[in-house]
């Protein structure tokens, strides 16, 4: 399962060396994603690493060889878009509709999100995971992701447990938000206005809250329940 970004990533670099033999720089990446900076090419590089898509060389410039494709790579359309929790996924049944606090539901597992570095959070054809009726509030859409991280402990959220969201565009201080970072990355954080600013803040002290402008965050759902495993 991959984000669009890192698809687009690997499509770019699996052409580039189709036709020159070596892996594009991480600038010509950038420009090509049209990012802002090369962090999030590392993070994108990183992320496909860790599927299995590609390995980095050590000792060789623009060590980067590409392991296998995803069928969607060569099958996609051209506005091929992932399944990601902006809200762009099939609507499901109605039966959000008519939850009954009494019964378990069903909601869909769309990946991990951090709690800690943001990562990428999406998962294609997610799994289901049931959820107590009683966290899910009357019409509003819902949906799980696991936490990956220990940034939110001392506020009861520890990494491997499983969050439920409540999707919803906009957020109160003191929310604790799912929030995507410059439009590829999400985390689970604190969210605090601050003038024309956006502070995502986590319950621990060993991280430092992250300042950015307004435009550069995108609330995509708040924290409405907890499910741990022992």
């Amino acid at each position: 399962m991959l984000t669009k970004k890192q698809l687009d990533l690997l499509d770019f670099i699996n052409k580039r060396m189709t036709r020159d033999g070596v892996p594009p720089s991480f600038d010509e990446m950038k420009d090509a994603l049209d990012l802002r900076s090369k962090s999030g090419i590392h993070r994108l590089i990183t992320a496909l690493e860790e599927r299995g898509f590609i390995r980095r060389l050590p000792h060789r410039a623009r060590a980067l060889e590409i392991v296998k494709l995803p069928e969607s790579l060569g099958s996609a359309p051209a506005g091929f878009v992932p399944q990601v929790i902006e809200g762009d996924r099939a609507d499901p049944p109605s039966r959000a509709m008519t939850v009954s606090p009494l019964h378990a539901q069903e909601l869909p597992l769309m990946g991990r999100i951090a709690a800690g570095v943001p990562i990428e959070s999406i998962a294609d054809n997610p799994p289901q995971i049931a959820v107590p009726g009683q966290m899910l509030s009357g019409s509003a859409r819902h949906y799980a992701l696991e936490v990956k991280g220990d940034s939110m402990i001392d506020a009861g959220i520890n990494d491997g447990d499983v969050v439920v969201i409540r999707e919803a565009s906009d957020a109160d201080n003191g929310d604790i938000v799912v929030a995507q970072v410059e439009g590829y990355e999400a985390t689970l954080k604190y969210f605090k206005r601050k003038g024309d600013m956006i502070v995502l803040e986590a319950a621990n002290p060993a991280y430092e809250p992250r300042v950015l402008p307004r435009g550069a965050v995108k609330v995509q759902g708040k924290l409405v329940g907890l499910i741990r495993t022992y």
